[in-house]
């Protein structure tokens, strides 16, 4: 079913009831989108000893294994998505396709991973490798610290026992079945 209005300033409430419902009915789709973009960074290496859906797969299979709920699963798997676009804001690209679907402590440790991880090789590049020192006080912190040191920058060898991604695909669907917020 489609609506007829051509300018949202015409539309009635009738009609934002059919598109809210084909929305809803639709939700699937949010799903096997992740999960595309999830296949398309195995293209993605940029000098990386392993492609990025690798690096992906292994920071969710130690999330899970460490017994990390879900929504941090979930998470972890998706925490460099955004490098499907542009690297250099994938943090944000990856938060931002989150933040409906998992609780704000998980947004915000995906949106500042990459300060957190910047302790492990921040010098490298003349930066401040205590980036993080700056969330100190933010209920995530923890969170993000143990995603950064434990899981993310863990992460990147060819030899590791990695999940595949239909493992991790019920996680995904379920995750992302329902929006909590918009």
């Amino acid at each position: 079913m489609t609506t007829s209005f051509t300018s949202m300033d015409t539309s009635t409430a009738e009609q934002w009831g059919v598109i809210g419902a084909e929305t809803m009915a639709n939700q699937g789709r949010v799903a096997d989108r992740v999960l595309a973009m999830l296949e398309s960074l195995s293209d993605v290496v940029d000098g990386f000893a392993v492609d990025q859906l690798t690096h992906c797969l292994q920071t969710a299979t130690r999330a899970e294994q460490a017994g990390a709920d879900d929504e941090v699963v979930v998470a972890s798997l998706c925490h460099d998505i955004g490098k499907a676009v542009s690297v250099p804001n994938h943090p944000r690209i990856a938060a931002e396709i989150l933040r409906p679907y998992v609780r704000a402590e998980v947004t915000e440790a995906i949106l500042y991973h990459q300060d957190f991880q910047g302790r492990h090789y921040f010098h490298h590049f003349d930066m401040d490798p205590n980036l993080r020192d700056n969330y100190r006080d933010m209920p995530w912190f923890e969170l993000a610290e143990r995603f950064a040191d434990e899981w993310d920058q863990t992460s990147f060898d060819p030899d590791y026992p990695t999940e595949p991604l239909a493992h991790f695909e019920p996680k995904v669907r379920a995750v992302f079945a329902t929006p909590h917020q918009l």
